[in-house]
């Protein structure tokens, strides 16, 4: 049922590789998640240490309360990626919830990964939405530096900001923005970009009916265009020395190779990366014979001229590795990197006396070391200490010090949100209940997954117990949740309305 016209476009490609792939496009896709690095349990252990299969080789299985995943294997160019049996059903385990993993495909998991992005970069991903490729860059910063994740669709935008938030992740803002406005408002600004760009979606067909629905050739062209002008908006954005992914979920030659030569040839103080492709080639299924059509890893794709320069880029075919199809390019902008300058972004610092409901919480609910409050948010959060609270309204952030001039723009997310100052106290936000260690946190109840408890906390449901009145961190098997508060005998459920599951 895949258009005929696509089909026409991929057979003098693929030549005797053709039918193989034809026929992968029938079979069911492959399923993939990863474990959160920055999500601590009770014992301090994180989920990426404690649910990763021993010696990074080895199948491993984690269940409850009738809730089991089968076993993990990793993906070999993803840390911390693994592939999932589709019967494990992760998506309805209360770990989703709690953020310990997310759920991604494998391939793509490999644009992320080839930014190598590191602590303290400044980091963009620009067309961010839904989040997985967010996530995945603000897992390799480890809290330190920021990341802006930017969606131009506002309903979309708003699904990366909660996922943003799931993850437990601090240091990150979330626009909602056109290229263009964000090119003007960052030139020459950003270490690492990671523009994985709206495009034709084929490689996604066997994945998602829609995307093969809405094929046309007309739609390549526009999608070509589209990509030209975002990839010269992030261009503009890219510090000297700094580092850009180009990536897409389509097999379609003029979206990939010539995206990139048409890009190189506006823009020629910027030149290809060669990607080391062992990770992917050990990946290679061995039960196919090598083309001679540049289909392979490392072959020169004849369809963009033969330029050896592009044999750099890279193809994942579903005929051959385990996932989607999927399309990156690293490319680098010349001149040396610059210092960052430092400040933030011209925002007033609050005061002790601004603070005061918040330090009281702090010092009622938190267990923060004795070196000032925001650096001990900070290390109970896995933040660097560089950051300063910021208020938008009656919400409370922690926000890193680069925190860059977002005045005009559209802005979801500035970084931590701590919770809302309200007359006379402060009430914590659940972005905050996801991002603090437990053991920072004086009081936790914790649920165990192979009960049907934390099934009820998700819908919503507050639940008999005893103890120390007050604000609670809910766990699950000792990982952060959300937040419930004790009075009376009984836990109040403090779950957010909008993310309460009916299962």
């Amino acid at each position: 049922m895949l258009p005929e016209g696509f089909f026409n476009q991929m057979e003098p490609l693929l030549h005797t590789e053709f039918q193989r792939f034809a026929d992968a496009l029938t079979q069911p896709p492959c399923h993939g998640l990863r474990l959160n690095p920055l999500k601590q349990n009770a014992n301090g252990k994180n989920a990426a240490e404690l649910l990763s299969p021993l010696g990074g080789s080895s199948p491993v299985s984690f269940s409850g309360g009738g809730k089991s995943f089968a076993e993990l294997t990793p993906v070999s160019w993803a840390a911390d990626g693994y592939y999932y049996a589709p019967s494990s059903q992760p998506g309805r385990h209360p770990y989703q919830e709690a953020g310990v993993y997310y759920i991604q495909e494998p391939s793509a998991m490999a644009p992320g990964e080839l930014l190598e992005a590191r602590p303290g970069d400044r980091v963009l991903d620009l067309c961010a939405a839904p989040g997985g490729k967010s996530t995945q860059l603000a897992a390799a910063l480890k809290g330190r530096g920021f990341l802006l994740a930017n969606e131009i669709h506002p309903g979309r935008a708003r699904i990366l900001s909660e996922n943003i938030e799931r993850m437990g992740i601090g240091n990150a803002l979330v626009t909602n923005e056109t290229p263009q406005r964000l090119a003007d408002a960052f030139p020459s600004y950003f270490d690492r970009i990671l523009v994985d760009a709206p495009c034709s979606g084929e490689g996604m067909f066997r994945k998602n009916p829609d995307a093969w629905r809405e094929w046309s050739l007309e739609n390549l062209r526009l999608c070509e265009d589209r990509q030209d002008k975002i990839l010269d908006c992030a261009a503009n954005m890219l510090a000297p020395g700094g580092r850009m992914v180009y990536s897409t979920c389509t097999f379609n030659p003029g979206e990939n190779e010539g995206s990139v030569e048409r890009f190189l040839k506006r823009h020629p103080d910027f030149h290809l990366l060669p990607i080391t492709k062992t990770p992917f080639l050990s990946a290679l299924r061995t039960d196919l014979p090598r083309s001679n059509a540049g289909t392979e890893c490392d072959g020169v794709p004849g369809w963009a001229g033969g330029d050896p320069a592009l044999a750099g880029t890279l193809r994942l075919w579903p005929h051959r590795v385990k996932g989607e199809g999927h399309f990156a390019a690293l490319l680098q902008r010349s001149g040396s990197p610059c210092a960052h300058p430092g400040g933030n972004g011209g925002h007033r610092s609050l005061s002790s006396r601004e603070l005061a409901d918040f330090s009281r919480f702090c010092e009622e609910n938190l267990h923060l070391p004795e070196d000032g409050l925001a650096p001990g948010l900070c290390a109970a959060a896995g933040m660097g200490e560089d950051t300063f609270f910021h208020r938008f309204g009656d919400n409370l952030y922690l926000t890193p010090v680069t925190f860059p001039n977002l005045k005009g723009l559209k802005v979801l997310r500035p970084g931590l949100h701590l919770g809302q100052m309200k007359k006379d106290r402060f009430e914590p936000s659940h972005a905050l209940a996801l991002a603090l260690s437990p053991q920072a946190v004086s009081r936790i109840w914790d649920l165990s997954s192979q009960s049907d408890f934390p099934d009820a906390y998700l819908r919503g449901e507050t639940f008999p117990a005893e103890g120390e009145g007050g604000w609670h961190l809910i766990c699950v098997d000792g990982f952060g949740t959300g937040w419930g508060k004790l009075s009376g005998g009984i836990m109040k459920n403090h779950y957010p309305k909008g993310l309460r599951i009916l299962r």
